[in-house]
């Protein structure tokens, strides 16, 4: 993974592209997170049938390495631009929750369980 991912480049080549397609009258923050979940749904048709080992085998495959990798790109971009309709700091939305999620799962409790935080 690319350790510099540069959000705030990334986050002006998707409004540049919406904007030169004049596709900004399109994104209303319910369209992108339409289709936000529809590209989700995407990227888990390529796991649905798949055996839990044969799912960590996907990226040897090279028709199915470039799927999986233009569905995740396909999420992020969604993603990306719905931050950037409702003024999301995504890193600060990340932080937040990752502190939530650590008092909802205290690792001395959880650790090697899947349960949900309500369960234990």
């Amino acid at each position: 993974m690319n350790k510099s991912f540069d959000i705030e480049k990334v986050m002006n080549l998707i409004k540049t592209f919406a904007e030169k397609r004049d596709w900004d009258q399109f994104h209303s923050p319910k369209n992108i997170s339409m289709a936000l979940a529809v590209e989700s749904s995407e990227l888990l048709e390529i796991f649905q049938w798949l055996k839990e080992e044969q799912s960590w085998e996907v990226m040897k495959d090279e028709k199915t390495s470039v799927a999986v990798k233009d569905e995740i790109a396909d999420v992020a971009v969604y993603l990306l631009r719905l931050c950037d309709l409702l003024s999301v700091d995504l890193e600060s939305a990340i932080v937040d929750k990752m502190k939530k999620n650590g008092e909802k799962y205290p690792s001395e409790l959880v650790r090697g369980s899947s349960k949900k935080y309500d369960e234990y």
